[in-house]
């Protein structure tokens, strides 16, 4: 079982009117990618900063590495916001060499990891141009590199692929997946599901300033899911099919015919009711081409999630 490299406890900001955070508790485990998702002004962003101590929580603490958090702890943490900044005059190689030194990296050993990083993203040829000749996307991935070129504990990415295409964008979910591999510990804060379900292990959706749902990723989609499977078959009228399965399921979905003429029956199993009873009806009313469960993606869990907690 991970260790808990950073924990959140009923963190609490305030700004004049407006409550950004309201008792919001994040343990985040050692070596894993943890997801922290939320529409846009969940704030997302104020946890964040404060994790980075860039402003503090008006109640709460926060532990980093079974401390209380302070400035110090700050170097151990790569930190990627989505508000990204250059300067645009120096040229590209001179300005990560200067983030470098920053962090403590030797000239030698700064120029060695900055070109071993340059080749891995593939922006070598851009190192004697300025940053006001980059596209977006190539000064995203100077960022990227250095956030992450001292190897931190801890790696924060705000939003990290935000503006990239979709090559560009997998090739920094590699990079990350590489990071945590090699044993460090992602937060990687988004409103866009797309690439939870690649790289996050574990989540916390954040909705109007508080925990509204916390778990590991796979149990997650399980788990909100519960008792739903898809039926596939032929030779059957799929209204007649779903009259005769209406006192084991409910919540019928039916899609439409995929080109060898099979249809997709989803459906939620009703309380008390088996596999074995679905299988025995439908084998009788159709010829079964396909069954499995039917596990819900974090998009689905997203917005349910999100609406059922705006509606309260």
């Amino acid at each position: 079982m991970s260790e808990t490299i950073l924990n959140a406890e009923h963190v609490t900001k305030r700004f004049t009117d407006k409550v950004a955070l309201d008792d919001v508790s994040v343990a985040v485990p050692e070596g894993k990618v943890y997801g922290l998702l939320g529409p846009n002004g969940a704030g997302k962003t104020t946890l964040i900063r404060i994790i980075n101590h860039i402003t503090a929580p008006d109640e709460g603490r926060v532990e980093f590495m079974g401390h209380t958090l302070t400035q110090d702890d700050v170097a151990h943490i790569g930190y990627l916001p989505e508000e990204r900044g250059l300067y645009k005059k120096m040229k590209v190689g001179e300005q990560a060499m200067f983030f470098a030194r920053l962090k403590g990296l030797s000239r030698t050993d700064a120029k060695r990891e900055l070109q071993t990083w340059f080749e891995r993203l593939d922006i070598s040829d851009w190192w004697d141009k300025k940053v006001e000749e980059l596209s977006k996307g190539m000064a995203q991935k100077v960022q990227f590199i250095i956030t992450v070129l001292h190897r931190p504990k801890l790696l924060i990415f705000d939003e990290p692929f935000s503006g990239f295409d979709p090559i560009n964008a997998q090739l920094l979910k590699d990079e990350i997946i590489k990071l945590k591999n090699e044993g460090a510990t992602v937060i990687f804060s988004t409103h866009n599901m797309n690439s939870v379900e690649e790289i996050c292990d574990n989540i916390t959706l954040i909705s109007g300033g508080h925990n509204i749902l916390t778990g590991n990723v796979d149990e997650l989609r399980r788990r909100y899911f519960g008792n739903r499977y898809e039926l596939t078959f032929t030779d059957a009228d799929h209204r007649a099919l779903m009259e005769k399965l209406l006192p084991v399921a409910s919540e019928f979905e039916i899609r439409e015919a995929d080109p060898q003429g099979r249809n997709v029956l989803a459906f939620r199993l009703n309380d008390g009711a088996t596999v074995r009873d679905i299988l025995g009806i439908a084998n009788t009313e159709s010829l079964i081409a396909g069954f499995r469960e039917s596990i819900a993606s974090m998009n689905d869990i997203f917005i349910r999630a999100v609406k059922a907690d705006q509606s309260k």
